[in-house]
């Protein structure tokens, strides 16, 4: 499937101003006012919600672009379970970890669902396209 090219006509900042911001967001998951900040030191002067209103339009495309960059993950998947409460209830956390260290996705269920988790993990394990190792943590 091909994507067609951001237009960034009728901005006042370049694409490559605007791009480095929205990949600064996404990539190191920082706030619109530490890339605000990482801007001005270079010279930069945007506000805070220019950026944001440049990752609502252009996130999704550079998260896509990530994503693909991102490649295969580990053969050994680390699976952790764990109980947290969250304003005051308590949540069953399912956390599923590859071998380099990256996180390959939660789940956050109020009970302790058999079926649901089971589908959340098939799901994972589809959309992977092999079977890892599973090394569980409790």
């Amino acid at each position: 499937m091909k994507t067609k090219p951001i237009n960034y006509q009728h901005y006042r900042f370049p694409a490559a101003i605007i791009s480095h911001a929205v990949w600064l967001y996404h990539r190191f998951c920082l706030s619109f006012r530490e890339v605000e900040e990482l801007l001005s030191e270079r010279g930069i002067i945007v506000t805070d919600e220019s950026i944001r209103r440049w990752c609502l339009k252009f996130g999704p495309t550079y998260a896509r672009k990530l994503k693909k960059r991102q490649g295969q993950l580990g053969d050994a998947w680390h699976l952790d379970e764990a109980v947290i409460i969250i304003q005051g209830e308590h949540q069953y956390l399912w956390r599923t970890v590859d071998q380099d260290g990256d996180t390959i996705d939660i789940l956050v269920q109020r009970r302790r669902n058999k079926n649901a988790t089971t589908r959340f993990f098939r799901c994972l394990i589809k959309g992977q396209g092999g079977e890892p190792r599973w090394l569980l943590h409790g």
